[in-house]
């Protein structure tokens, strides 16, 4: 198992063992900064970041992770969209999607999420409906709307 897969696993367990959703883990070259995304229903707030924070530092320490700087926040109102949990969940919301390899010559697609149907992601874009398998997408996010 690698670094990352490491971290990845012990952050996942101890955020929702807490409560919370584990939307994004970055971590810097060499491991030394780690920044955690966490979401919750009801929105994040600074003391479900100060929360976190202090239960992974305590479980870093126990579990000899070497970092210099831990950073907990929300993932914000253009999230990233990772697992199909994630499209499922924000169908009816748009979104930006780019994939690894083009179609039609086209990597890049925004519309509005449909969710996730026979394995794949489907969003209706000005072109009409299109889907993806999931190890097809490269990056995915919300895309926020401002009244």
């Amino acid at each position: 198992m690698t670094f990352l897969n490491n971290v990845e696993a012990i952050v996942d367990s101890a955020v929702t063992g807490l409560g919370y959703e584990l939307v994004d883990l970055e971590l810097s070259p060499k491991g030394r900064l780690l920044r955690v995304f966490i979401d919750i229903d009801r929105g994040i707030n600074v003391d479900d970041c100060a929360t976190v924070s202090n239960h992974l530092q305590r479980v870093f320490e126990v579990e000899g992770v070497d970092y210099d700087r831990l950073e907990v926040s929300s993932p914000g109102l253009d999230r990233p969209l990772k697992k199909a949990a994630d499209f499922e969940r924000f169908a009816g919301q748009d979104a930006q999607v780019r994939i690894r390899i083009p179609v039609g010559n086209q990597r890049n697609f925004a519309g509005t999420l449909v969710g996730v149907r026979d394995g794949a992601v489907v969003m209706t874009t000005d072109k009409g409906e299109v889907s993806f398998a999931l190890d097809q997408i490269e990056k995915a996010r919300l895309v926020p709307k401002f009244d």
